[in-house]
């Protein structure tokens, strides 16, 4: 839908001054706008025209100067844009079901809210959850720019576009010849990255009428595992009690043969009582090994002078691998005594040297050893929590492909520019996991004593644990979207005698989208106890969506244009909305800009959180409000059972769900107060109604009196621990955190920008910036009506939202050379509940530092050397426990540390 335009005249360069990537090398702005010689388009506007400034905030990212600060992945561009609040990066696939994706978060209100396209068109959603597009698939050595707009686009756009649009655009043509090569080594152990594109292309559109070009673009990233890197050290992160050798309990708290000492055990400290907790995140993967490969092939034939046909083919792939700790099993049962009534289990603490005198025909658990079991324990089978160590960690390799394919027309008919697409977008995701066990073989191993929880295993028990490795497919998604699209723009004549002529721009669209993400049964089944993902599970569905959108720009004097739009849109699933915006912008004099909008808009729910199956899963480490209130379990329940465990959930989908709703407004002023001086000061508020998604479990375990109607407990009165036994009801007790529409959410704040140019003579010219988001305000509700909960510098609920984040840089050029230097800010923020560090800790500002060279040694070829965080600043300590990481939170910082870098590149 978008087309070029003019870069070095943009004002909204500098209005939207929150949205300026880490180093800030932008193409430079002028609010005096000079005319161009053709129509063009802009993110935010479909009407196309000479005049290349319309009343929305974009900012414009050119990648050629992200290249030189060694930025060869989109979520390295994503990571330090101001405005993106949080973000789930490729890290977060460690002990996730994520396909290794990673997403943008404009404003902080969700990824599924931030509109991505790639040439003005949208790619398929991740195929597991249908809700955003991953990032790792665009073709980043392909782009030519980023267009970015910090402003609701519902109007034009449709769903999504609530905190804003990122439009990441291609090279029309090219010509030539062009091959990069690079390697990024941090100083530290792990993490080190190579990368390797080549792009080639033929014909000349204008002269031939033709134009075919390609770009092959390679990255691969080794691991940075859990003892690379001192973080989780800080404390005992990522606490289990299910351990290596084993605690075991029949009523009370647990036991362990290596308590109180913990010392004869892996990994293993005291739990205070008279067992032991493992902590598990020294096996967990800091960044997980990466390899990427993506192609764009792109050709255009000039079919007149009015008329030009498009074919554009993209195929990426991107395999992640990550691992965290050994299989837990934590609903294991060891009988003390064999089926044959005689023999002593061997492997049960305190059977050696009893005596035993069953009675002929009686089963084993009428009977009670010697010594071994707790004092006040009853005859029985006794209750073990046991990590597989022998099979070793966990792993899993995701393997996440996208295709794309589009034919267009673009052209000019009579007064009118048209651009029309048919486009086919697929996504797929493959998850393999390693290390797991069969959960059947394991269960009898330990209750008939072949295998030995607590320590060294004889050659039985060896064989068995081997024979019950599984290594194996356990889920695959597709999602499938196909568009129609066509939409033309026209100049109208000066009706008000402004001296510039009204615009308008009239389009449509036709969509189908569909998606299937299932289960691999037959695998799923052996190993739900350590994945919590239902065997059965097979999540399906599929819509049709049409839209019809109008967009009038209208000059009402020579300093103030007023534009409308109004969409809507009809899903086959849930019904239609209708999308409002106006907007205006203002320019009183050459030195001083005004602009500002007003605009609702909706996020559609994904086919995934309408059609999801019922699953059961794990929910955080929790204590049990019945039977373990405050910590403490009451009578005839156990610690172990009931207190700080991972209990199940049920999960799923709602086909009643209704669009989230949105209303957005921005108001901003630009300044040239001296020449080559420009400041910008931009204020946004958006409020969400509507907000679809999950009660968070800590809510719900924290009220159980507000939320009794989500516990669902077994016969026993209990709450399940382990995935083995869901569905069962005769074992299984779970909280109900289905899918559903919540409260909403209120945030507000400004951007804020400053550019200075220096020309220097013979000493080169210099470029500052300063470039900085401030939140005033952000809000959520967990339910409709209930209490609005405060969230700057505060982590609740799954994240914090920092207060200020800024983004200063100083370039230089000076004949062949180049350099630059740029700092990086995030304000600390109160970190989350926890049960280490007592309420109100402080997590600390995060500050980096970045700087590189540049040396043009001969036309065809340039070299750039840098370093990445120049004073090797650790990420700030956080116990947070939303990502299985620990000692610092991986969505915000960059474990890797002080990092060098190399590129050079040869153009023929």
């Amino acid at each position: 839908m978008l087309k070029e335009k003019i870069l070095s005249q943009s004002v909204r360069m500098i209005f939207s001054g929150g949205i300026v990537v880490s180093m800030g090398l932008l193409a430079h702005p002028a609010i005096a706008q000079e005319e161009t010689t053709q129509r063009v388009e802009i993110t935010g506007s479909a009407i196309k025209r000479i005049d290349a400034e319309g009343s929305v905030p974009v900012t414009v990212v050119k990648i050629d100067d992200l290249k030189k600060q060694g930025i060869t992945t989109i979520e390295q561009v994503m990571a330090n844009l101001s405005a993106a609040q949080s973000q789930q990066s490729t890290s977060q696939v460690v002990g996730l079901s994520t396909g290794g994706a990673s997403f943008a978060d404009l404003r902080g209100i969700g990824a599924n809210k931030t509109l991505v396209l790639l040439n003005g068109r949208r790619l398929a959603n991740n195929a597991y959850d249908s809700s955003a597009p991953d990032l790792n698939m665009i073709p980043f050595a392909a782009l030519e720019r980023v267009e970015v707009l910090r402003d609701g686009a519902s109007a034009l756009y449709g769903s999504d576009a609530v905190g804003g649009v990122i439009n990441f655009i291609t090279k029309k043509d090219f010509k030539g010849f062009t091959i990069t090569a690079g390697a990024d080594s941090p100083q530290h152990d792990g993490g080190k990255s190579n990368n390797f594109n080549v792009g080639f292309g033929a014909g000349d559109l204008n002269k031939d009428g033709y134009n075919i070009f390609g770009v092959i673009d390679h990255q691969s990233q080794d691991r940075v595992g859990g003892t690379q890197r001192p973080f989780n050290t800080r404390y005992s992160g990522g606490l289990s009690p299910t351990t290596s050798p084993a605690n075991y309990f029949q009523g009370g708290n647990s036991q362990n043969p290596t308590a109180p000492s913990c010392a004869a055990g892996t990994n293993l400290i005291p739990d205070g009582k008279t067992g032991c907790n493992m902590t598990t995140s020294s096996f967990v993967d800091y960044i997980p090994k990466s390899e990427r490969t993506t192609a764009l092939l792109k050709g255009t034939l000039k079919i007149s002078e009015n008329h030009e046909l498009g074919v554009e083919y993209m195929t990426s792939q991107n395999n992640v691998s990550s691992q965290i700790a050994p299989v837990p099993y934590g609903g294991l049962r060891q009988n003390p005594f064999l089926i044959d009534g005689v023999t002593a289990n061997p492997y049960y603490p305190g059977n050696s040297g009893n005596s035993f005198q069953p009675a002929p025909g009686t089963i084993s658990n009428t009977y009670v050893p010697a010594t071994g079991l707790p004092a006040g324990a009853q005859p029985g089978f006794v209750n073990v929590k046991w990590r597989d160590l022998p099979n070793g960690p966990r792993a899993d390799n995701n393997v996440n492909k996208q295709e794309r394919f589009i034919t267009s027309l673009t052209g000019t008919i009579g007064a009118w520019d048209y651009d029309g697409a048919l486009t086919w977008n697929q996504n797929k995701v493959s998850e393999n996991l390693m290390g797991y066990s069969d959960g059947g073989i394991i269960t009898k191993g330990v209750l008939n004593g072949i295998i030995n929880p607590y320590g060294a295993q004889s050659a039985a028990g060896t064989a068995l644990i081997n024979s019950a490795a599984l290594n194996g497919n356990i889920q695959n998604a597709k999602g499938t979207t196909k568009t129609a699209d066509l939409h033309a723009s026209r100049e109208l004549g000066d009706w008000l005698g402004a001296g510039r002529p009204a615009a308008l721009a009239i389009g449509g669209q036709y969509e189908k989208e569909s998606f299937l993400s299932a289960a691999n049964p037959d695998y799923a089944a052996k190993v739900v106890a350590s994945t919590g993902i239902d065997p059965n599970t097979i999540n399906e569905g599929s819509r049709n969506i049409s839209a019809l959108y109008a967009e009038l720009n209208l000059p009402v004097l020579k300093t103030l244009d007023v534009t409308v739009a109004v969409r809507e849109d009809h899903y086959s699933d849930f019904g239609s909305t209708t999308n409002p915006k106006v907007s205006f912008r203002f320019q009183p004099t050459k030195t001083v800009l005004l602009r500002g909008s007003y605009s609702t808009g909706f996020r559609a729910p994904s086919l995934y959180e309408i059609n999801s199956s019922q699953t059961y899963t794990n929910t955080t480490l929790q204590n049990d409000p019945i039977n373990c209130p405050g910590g403490s379990p009451i009578a005839g329940k156990s610690s172990a059972a009931n207190c700080q465990q991972q209990f199940q959930s049920l999960t799923g989908g709602n086909k009643n769900l209704s669009p989230e709703k949105s209303k957005n407004a921005t108001l901003g002023i630009v300044i040239e107060p001296i020449d080559n001086l420009t400041l910008g000061l931009d204020i946004w508020s958006i409020e969400l109604r509507n907000a679809i998604g999950t009660l968070p479990a800590d809510d719900v375990f924290a009220n159980n009196v507000k939320y009794a109607s989500l516990y669902h407990r077994n016969p026993a009165g209990d709450l399940a621990t382990d995935g083995s036994q869901c569905p069962d009801p005769t074992t299984c007790g779970y909280v109900d955190l289905r899918t559903q529409n919540l409260g909403g959410t209120k945030t507000n704040g400004a951007d804020i920008s400053a550019t200075y140019k220096l020309r220097a003579g013979a000493y080169g010219s210099y470029t500052f910036g300063l470039n900085s988001t401030y939140v005033n305000k952000y809000q959520y509700q967990n339910e409709a009506g209930g209490v609005w909960i405060q969230n700057v510098g505060v982590y609740s609920g799954i994240a914090p939202v920092f207060r200020w984040q800024h983004n200063a840089t100083v370039n230089w050029t000076g004949g062949a050379f180049g350099a630059g230097l740029a700092a990086h800010y995030k304000s600390g923020y109160v970190d989350g509940p926890n049960d280490v560090e007592p309420a109100n800790y402080h997590v600390p500002s995060y500050s980096t530092f970045d700087g590189y060279v540049t040396w043009n040694i001969v036309k065809a070829f340039s070299l750039t050397a840098g370093i990445r965080n120049l004073f090797d600043k650790d990420p700030p300590l956080s116990y947070q426990t939303q990502t299985f990481q620990a000692g610092y939170d991986p969505r915000f910082t960059d474990p890797l540390g002080r990092t060098y870098y190399l590129r050079g590149t040869f153009t023929y």
